[in-house]
Formats: structure tokens, sequence, C-alpha cells
């Protein structure tokens, strides 16, 4: 008896110098102060059977975020449990858009008992920029979670930090996405094919364009308008025709107007005048690339009775393509680029200069407004040049560089950076 009560006193012991040896959460945080220096004691904590240390030791190797936290984050990727996944894949974000912690899924990410809680923000407008080329290893450690992650919102996160990443060997890792049970998982694999713009994938959204969940349709009828898939065109006008909810009518009109077919134009026409304002815009949009100059005349009676900034915008760009490129003070480019400084309403300006501008002599006339316009002009028409231009660009962006504005000379080294890299 004695003797067992000795092994017992032996054995709880040697459990308290090992309890005493373990790290707590609290000392790998102290740990993480050791910068860059402490990513391989971090790194070995990876493997630990506590997942509270796993955890801590995940988000400190984010916090340090320097290359040489991509390997351990990679690594982490791989872990069974799904906060863990959700930090891993935030922290590999963040390497290459800085500042996406505060703003990524991890940041929102609460344990609650077993189960954790975290929240998608609706903005979902990130992606880096073109010069930037991620780690192959990064995408593919990212398309395995999104394919098979240990929760939903670890297979969402990830999708969406595709997307940001543009990372196109993940595609079919997005497409296996987009046949899951998930909504959310759904979605984000549908937007990330958006920001990846490779046509390739759009046969493969052909059976979401009458998803029953309406974000999800809207956001598959967008994504085939982007693509360009013109074989859809008979499939949207369906929808077009026989969808109640008005968001859909409007992403459908819309994706409509991306894929130009003459045997559209009535359907613009029926649309042009339409108590929807976002219809009425789209079916300008749709005039504008059919590129027909007859059309010209009822795009300018349009837009002189049109009392609503955003449909009034389509119905410029449309003049514009049409071949009214005059800049004078009410001309319709002239509307396009003073628009620009509206907090409002730049978002919808943009793309349409940026569309525009593919046209080598609109770019020339967008040249005094990027060298001598007001500060927002100068920011987004760089924008539209690092997307739309060619080399013949490039001194006008290095003028632009050395702009006398700090953030505008930046905007400007950023847009002849991307747009060497995209040509």
């Amino acid at each position: 008896m004695a003797s067992l009560r000795a092994v017992f006193f032996l054995a709880c012991f040697w459990f308290g110098l090992a309890a005493q040896d373990a790290p707590r959460p609290k000392d790998v945080r102290e740990m993480g102060k050791g910068g860059v220096d402490a990513i391989p004691k971090l790194a070995a904590l990876l493997t630990s059977a506590d997942v509270n240390i796993r955890l801590e030791a995940v988000k400190q190797i984010c916090e340090i975020g320097t290359q040489h936290s991509l390997d351990p984050l990679v690594q982490a990727t791989r872990d069974g449990d799904a906060e863990i996944q959700i930090h891993a894949t935030d922290g590999l974000v963040n390497f290459y858009l800085p500042g996406y912690l505060k703003t990524g899924l991890g940041a929102s990410v609460r344990r609650v008992g077993t189960s954790i809680k975290s929240h998608f923000t609706d903005t979902n407008d990130q992606v880096i920029d073109p010069y930037i080329t991620p780690r192959p290893d990064v995408i593919a450690a990212l398309g395995a979670l999104a394919r098979s992650g240990a929760s939903r919102d670890s297979r969402a996160n990830a999708a969406r930090a595709i997307g940001i990443l543009r990372g196109k060997a993940a595609l079919p890792d997005l497409i296996e996405a987009l046949h899951s049970k998930d909504t959310a998982v759904i979605y984000e694999a549908l937007v990330a094919v958006q920001k990846i713009r490779d046509p390739a994938a759009a046969p493969n959204i052909a059976f979401l364009l009458r998803d029953i969940d309406s974000k999800v349709q809207v956001a598959a009828i967008e994504t085939t308008g982007l693509l360009l898939n013109k074989s859809a065109l008979p499939d949207l006008v369906e929808v077009l025709n026989h969808a109640r909810d008005s968001k859909v009518r409007r992403a459908a009109l819309t994706a409509i107007a991306m894929l130009p077919d003459p045997s559209s134009r009535d359907i613009y026409a029926r649309y042009l005048g339409d108590k929807d304002e976002k219809l009425r815009g789209a079916a300008a949009e749709g005039f504008a690339r059919l590129k027909n100059p007859a059309d010209l005349a009822l795009l300018e009676k349009a837009y002189e009775d049109e009392a609503k900034t955003s449909p009034r915008l389509s119905m410029a760009f449309a003049q514009v393509m049409l071949g009214k490129t005059a800049v004078s003070e009410f001309s319709p480019l002239q509307f396009l680029i003073d628009t620009l400084n509206s907090a409002a309403y730049h978002g919808e300006a943009f793309p349409f200069l940026v569309e525009l501008a593919r046209d080598p002599a609109v770019r020339k006339l967008l040249y005094p407004a990027l060298l001598q316009g007001t500060r927002d002009e100068k920011i987004y028409l760089a924008r539209v040049m690092a997307r739309s231009g060619d080399q013949s660009d490039v001194p006008q962006l290095e003028k632009l560089s050395h702009d006398s504005d700090p953030e505008v000379g930046q905007e400007g080294l950023r847009a002849l950076r991307n747009l060497q890299a995209r040509t």
C-alpha cells in the first residue's frame, strides 16, 4: 500500500513539473514580442495538442507578418480547427494586402464553447494589384481550404482570399465550391471567380442562374456578364422576363448589356424609359456596347430628360461609346470626369471610364484631367490608365508620379507598375 502511495505521489510530482513547463497562451503572446526571431519557436507550437496554444501561435505569426510567416501559415491552414484555419487564411492575405487582419473574418471570430461565431463583412471588393504575385503554395493551400475546410466559414473565407489574391490556379477548387450546399461558400466562390476574370470558368456557373437564393442568383448573373459568356444570353433573357425580384431583374439586364447582340436591341428600347432607374441605366449600357451610331439621338434625348444621376452616367457613357467624345463644359465625357469628384457616384463613373479608355483616342482626351485635374480626378484616372492603357501612356504616368501631392504621386507610380505588369 505504501509503495502504491509513493508511486502516486511521484506521478503527481512529474505531472506538476510537466505542467509548469507547458506554455500557456499568455506565454505564447509574450513569445510573439520577439518578432521575426520568434517565428521558429512559434511554428514549433503549431503541433501542440492544445488547440488554444496552436491558435495563439497562429495569431502571433500573423501579427509578425513577414515573408518568414508564410511557411508556418501555410502549415496552419491544414490544422483541423476552423478558427485556426480562418486566422491562417487572413494572415496569408495580410502579407500581400497589409491591413487585412483588421477587416478579415478572423477579426470577428469568437469561440463559444466548442463552436465559433463569426461575421462576414458585406464589403467584398478588395483585390491585390496586378504587379503582386502570390506564392503558388499559398494559392494551393487556400484552394484546398475552399474545397474542404473544417467549417462553412473557413471554406467561405478561403474562397474570399483566393479572389483577393487573384488565385487563378485555384479555379478548380472554386468551381468545386460552387457545388456546396452552403450559400455563403457558393457566394464567396462566385465573387472570387469574378475577380479572377477567366472566361474559361463561365460555363461552370450557368447552373446557378436560377438558384433559389436571390443573393447567389444575382452573383451568378453578374459573374456571367463579367466573364462575357454569350452562350448564356438566352438564359439571361428568360430570367429577365420571369424574375419577380427587382435585384435579379436589374442584374439580368445589366449582364445582357455586357453581352452586346443585335437581338437585344428591342430589350434595351423597352427598358430605356422604365420607371426603375437601374433598369434605365442598364438599357443605356446595352445601347452603348451595340455601338450603332444611329442610336445616338435616342440616347441624347434620354440623357436630357433624365433627372437621376446614376442612369444619367450610363447614358453619358453610351453617348461617348457612340462617338460623342468632345471634352467641353457640358459634354457627356466631361460629366463622367467631373463625377470622379463625387463620393456618392465615383464608383459608377470609374468603370465606365475604364471601358471607354480602351480606345486610345479617348485615353488621350483624358490626359489634361490626368495631369491638371483635381486630386480625385488624377487618382482615379491614374487607375483608369493602369487598367486600360498601353506603353504609349507610360510618359503621362511618369509625369504624374512626380506630382506635388505625395498621394497623387504615389498613385501615379502604382499605376505605372500595374500597367507595366499587365502589358
